[in-house]
């Protein structure tokens, strides 16, 4: 993947939905969750718009009529269901391949998710991918997406100018904060998002897994 001149020089991922195929696991946790409450329980769709948000926000959009004092406990409820089988849910085909690839070629790479600090740092060591990143930052350490702080602290932390930054995401929240942000971005179909949706934001390119994804960093960036 090593190019005579790169484009960018920090690739920032966004990671359920984009890195790790957790998509499905996720909007059920949420339904199972508003069940368990007796609240109205959202479609599939509506439970896998709100994925990259920080877990307390996506249940507020998802779960609109909840009162307010039943978000904590209903948050705790849904991490009782995604915890009990995020062990089992692997990454999408050839990611880890190409996230090595990308670090070995020289790339800065961080990861700009809705997860806590502690979900994220569980899956980092699980995936084994936890040294490749140069930074990270969760929704709990910072404003959740589409807001650009993640991205601003990540390009401060590692000294990058803003023009030499891409972000490949799943969901409109994700293009959006790239464009919040003032930097390029990638979309991936594979996740929460439709493709119609991602397509709106105008992204680079739009790429349906990590087979044209590495195709198109080879060739692009």
């Amino acid at each position: 993947m090593t190019r005579l001149s790169k484009i960018y020089d920090l690739i920032v991922f966004d990671w359920d939905g984009t890195v790790m195929d957790s998509t499905a696991a996720i909007a059920a946790s949420i339904q199972s969750a508003c069940r368990d409450f007796g609240l109205p329980v959202p479609s599939d769709a509506d439970a896998r718009h709100v994925i990259g948000m920080g877990l307390r926000e996506a249940l507020r959009h998802a779960v609109p009529q909840a009162e307010e004092y039943q978000y904590e406990p209903l948050a705790d409820r849904y991490r009782h269901y995604f915890m009990a089988q995020d062990g089992a849910i692997p990454l999408y085909a050839e990611a880890h391949e190409t996230i090595l690839e990308l670090h070995g070629a020289g790339y800065l790479l961080a990861v700009a998710t809705g997860k806590s600090r502690a979900g994220l740092s569980r899956v980092l060591e699980s995936s084994g991918l936890g040294s490749y990143f140069h930074a990270t930052r969760t929704a709990d350490q910072t404003f959740s997406k589409p807001h650009p702080a993640m991205l601003l602290e990540i390009i401060d932390e590692l000294g990058v100018a803003a023009d030499r930054v891409l972000m490949v995401g799943d969901t409109t929240h994700d293009l959006q904060m790239a464009i919040n942000a003032g930097v390029d971005a990638v979309g991936v179909t594979h996740g929460a998002h439709p493709v119609e949706q991602l397509r709106g934001l105008h992204p680079l390119a739009l790429v349906d897994d990590f087979v044209e994804l590495r195709a198109w960093f080879k060739a692009n960036a």
